[in-house]
């Protein structure tokens, strides 16, 4: 059987969620940079997004589909829990952070930054200020969450945790994002522990966000 084949760019927070669930199995996997929209991805992904996986006959897109494709068909510690009631724990903390949160801290807040509409491409100041509060309070809910153990879902690392990290890594690169999180003394704890694992250190990306492929 041939190697895992992860095709995105090691820029996108997703693309980083699925390569630490191989660093965390100990999956030695091959990492095919691309850009957003390249034809590579459009093979797998209808709307070339990433990232995608190739193994074997089996093509997958979507990181929450591929990390459990991998998690199952490989030894090593299992990122998703068999416990039931853990297991939808991890579900519901993967689903809130995936639908609402990453719109808010990474498709609102940080694109104001890194791919801002404003007509001097100077960071948007107007989106900026208009989406702190909700940054806060979801920072906030994330602090509230990880009080108790330092985990979002019971005492242990769950793939909750891959999914949210690369995600608080982004922003505190900004400057609001960087004081927001301090200040939710907790999810900083959390961060600054979890930022220390093998798997987010040899996933850590170059800076700037994934290119686009070029249309022909």
């Amino acid at each position: 059987m041939p190697k895992p084949e992860i095709i995105g760019s090691a820029r996108s927070t997703y693309t980083r969620v699925v390569r630490m669930v191989c660093e965390e199995k100990g999956i030695d996997y091959v990492l095919t940079e691309t850009p957003l929209g390249a034809p590579e991805l459009l093979v797998i992904h209808p709307l070339g997004k990433m990232p995608v996986l190739r193994h074997g006959d089996v093509q997958l897109f979507e990181s929450k589909a591929i990390a459990s494709y991998l998690d199952r068909s490989f030894p090593g510690v299992d990122i998703f829990p068999s416990d039931p009631c853990l297991a939808a724990l991890t579900e519901q903390w993967v689903s809130l952070v995936n639908t609402v949160m990453d719109r808010t801290l990474i498709r609102t807040y940080l694109y104001a930054y890194i791919a801002p509409k404003t007509p001097d491409g100077k960071p948007d100041r107007a989106a900026i200020e208009a989406v702190m509060p909700a940054v806060r309070e979801q920072l906030g809910i994330l602090d509230r969450a990880v009080a108790k153990t330092g985990y979002l879902v019971g005492d242990q690392f769950t793939f909750a945790d891959i999914n949210l990290l690369p995600i608080l890594d982004r922003v505190r690169l900004a400057p609001e994002g960087a004081e927001a999180l301090a200040a939710a003394g907790h999810l900083a704890a959390y961060y600054d522990r979890h930022a220390a694992r093998p798997s987010f250190v040899r996933t850590t990306p170059p800076a700037g966000p994934p290119g686009r492929a070029k249309p022909n």
